[in-house]
This record gives C-alpha cells, structure tokens and sequence, in this order.
C-alpha cells in the first residue's frame, strides 16, 4: 500500500462537491475532496455499462457487427438518447459509440437487454463487478445514471472504475476521445469540453442531473504520465471543464511520476545456497511506480529484506522477501520481492558442500 510523500504543496482549492486527482500508474491520490461521499453519478454511471459491455466482447458473448433488436423500452427511453427506432436496425458498435459520445440512454438500455436479457439482470453485473474493482461505496439501479435514491457512488470509487476502463480495454478507450458521432442523421457533440480546449485530454465521460449537478471524469497524458481527474457536483458545464482542468495542472505541475524497477526486471542477484547454481535474481511481478512532489525523486531509496540464508529449491514468482520504499526517512511502500527464476536443488554432492560452507559461515 501506497501512502502519500510527506511534502510541503501549494494549496488547491477546487470548486466541487467532492473531487479526486489520482497518478493512473501509481494509483496514488494527489489530492481529494470527500472522496467517500455518496453522490448522485448521472451519466458516469455509463462507465461501468460500457466495462460490462467490453467484458461481453472479450467473451465473444457479443459482436461488433452483431444487430441489436430495439425494444420499446429502449426507443421510449428518456433523457440523452441517440435515436434509435424499434424498425432501424442497429449494430453493437453503433450503440457503443451511441452510449460513449452521444450518452444515449436508449443504446444502454438496448446493449444490456442484448447482453442480460433486461437491464434488471445487467445491473446485477454491474455491481458484482463493482465490488470486484473495490467499489465499496458504490451501488447501481440502472444502466444510465437515472436517479434514484439507492443508486450511487463517489469520486474515489469513479476513479477506480475510470483506471480499470484504461487499463483492462485499451482498444476501446479511445472512443472516450472522439469528440462527435452521428446516428440516424443526428450529429451530436461529445459533451466533454476539453477535447477541444487541452491537447493532452483525451476521455473519458461527463454526467448531469438535478441532484447530481455537473460532473466529469477527466484522463490526461503528458509524455509517459497519465492523470485522472474526477469532480462532482460542480455548478456548470463549464465549471465542471475549469475546475477538471485545475486538477490536471496541479498534478502535472507539483509531481513527478518515478519507475524505479519494470516488471519482472533484476533488482538484485542474490546468494542462494544447496541449489543447481550459486545465485538467483530477484525483482517484482509488477512495474513499481510512484508520484512524488517534484523534485523528491532522487531521493527515493530501496531496503531490500530476504531470507538468509536462502535455500533451494525456488519456484519461478515464489516471494523470498520484500522491498521497503523510503522518502527522507519515511516508509512510504512495501513491495514483495520475488524469484524470477527457478532454482532446482543441487546433487548430492552441491548440498554437502553447502552444508559446509555454511556451517564455516
């Protein structure tokens, strides 16, 4: 578990409800606002039908070029809709550009009736997968974003459900930048504003309702860094675009993403003893990043702690310790340190040489 770098930062005032900034590599949060708070996501909650969605797709349940029948729930949907009609014929991809840039309410009903059967079932889905992200405040009535007083979430569980849209579908996260799309004869602009107004955004989704107010889900890349921002509750369209961009700024300008070891790269060769060969390499299973307040990096320092003495055989991932992260004194991360490679035991005669060495030793 990561916690926050102790560090001197200018202070970010931010008008929202509740806001979060959070490192897409890292997963750190770089500021926050009542994360926790249970509020009203209007049409954020179309992420998490569209994760569903692209879930099917990985499955081969659904297909891209598969025609979707249009109930008369569907059509008659109201709020934000594409426009479909029970005799057009519509294909998957249609309404997922329908449900993404248009956040047609009538492409989630019609994509979840296809997957599930009707939406009652998909929603079903859509909170079992919520918990699976660690959504623990977190609860859908629907596919759209609707009101309804138990449906909810907040921007610390948005933020979780925004990074596992990047992280586990990138094939499909660029549709989140694709500022208009036109069904039916009907154009209609992506409602997030700054596609237009920040080179470096690129999705991911906006929401509004009475109870919700004005609220955003912002990515950003510079570089190899990748921020995400999410506000709710603002008091505009165009507030809501603002104080997103603050956050990005902010996190962009005060910190720095370090990547002190890749995935399975070699942090150390460390001795081991009765084993086929006299040293194993250790590293992680997963790349290590963290954000800092810029210009702390170079003073991020590795204590690596591991069993001595180290006895084959080893298992390939087998964990043989850990890795404390420090910044100026403070223990800011724990990974553990894993064998990269298998390590057979010695012969015979390998292991009453050992023996020896390390009973001298």
């Amino acid at each position: 578990m990561i916690t926050p770098a102790v560090a001197q930062q200018p202070e970010l005032t931010v008008a929202a409800r509740s806001y979060v900034l959070s490192d897409f590599h890292s997963g750190q949060l770089l500021a926050s606002h009542n994360p926790h708070e249970r509020l009203d996501p209007a049409s954020l909650t179309k992420l998490m039908t569209a994760y569903i969605v692209f879930f099917a797709l990985k499955q081969e349940r659904i297909a891209l070029d598969q025609v979707v029948p249009v109930s008369e729930k569907s059509w008659r949907m109201e709020g934000s809709r594409m426009f479909i009609e029970p005799n057009k014929p519509v294909t998957v991809n249609e309404l997922i550009h329908g449900m993404i840039i248009q956040s047609g309410n009538d492409a989630c009903v019609a994509l979840a009736e296809l997957i599930s059967g009707g939406e009652d079932v998909f929603v079903h889905l859509m909170n079992e997968q919520a918990k699976r992200l660690g959504m623990h405040n977190t609860h859908f009535t629907n596919t759209t974003g609707l009101t309804h007083s138990d449906h909810y979430s907040t921007a610390y569980d948005l933020n979780l459900l925004a990074t596992a849209i990047i992280r586990d579908f990138p094939q499909y996260y660029p549709l989140y930048s694709q500022r208009e799309y036109t069904y039916n004869g009907i154009t209609q602009p992506n409602r997030n504003r700054l596609l237009w107004l920040d080179p470096n955004v690129d999705g991911v989704k906006t929401g509004w309702t009475k109870a919700a107010g004005y609220c955003l889900i912002t990515s950003a890349k510079r570089d190899d860094r990748r921020l995400i921002s999410v506000v709710m509750g603002t008091a505009s369209p165009n507030a809501r675009s603002t104080e997103s961009q603050r956050l990005l700024n902010y996190g962009f300008q005060f910190f720095d993403t370090a990547r002190p070891y890749k995935k399975y790269q070699t942090a150390a060769d460390l001795r081991i003893w009765k084993g086929a060969q006299d040293k194993i390499k250790a590293g992680f299973d997963r790349d290590i990043n963290f954000s800092l307040p810029r210009g702390q990096a170079d003073k991020l320092k590795a204590r690596m702690e591991y069993k001595q003495p180290l006895v084959a055989p080893v298992a390939r991932g087998q964990q043989i310790g850990q890795v404390k992260f420090v910044l100026d004194g403070q223990e800011i991360a724990v990974y553990p340190l894993i064998a990269l490679e298998k390590v057979d035991a010695a012969n015979f005669a390998g292991r009453a040489w050992d023996n020896l060495k390390m009973l001298l030793n």
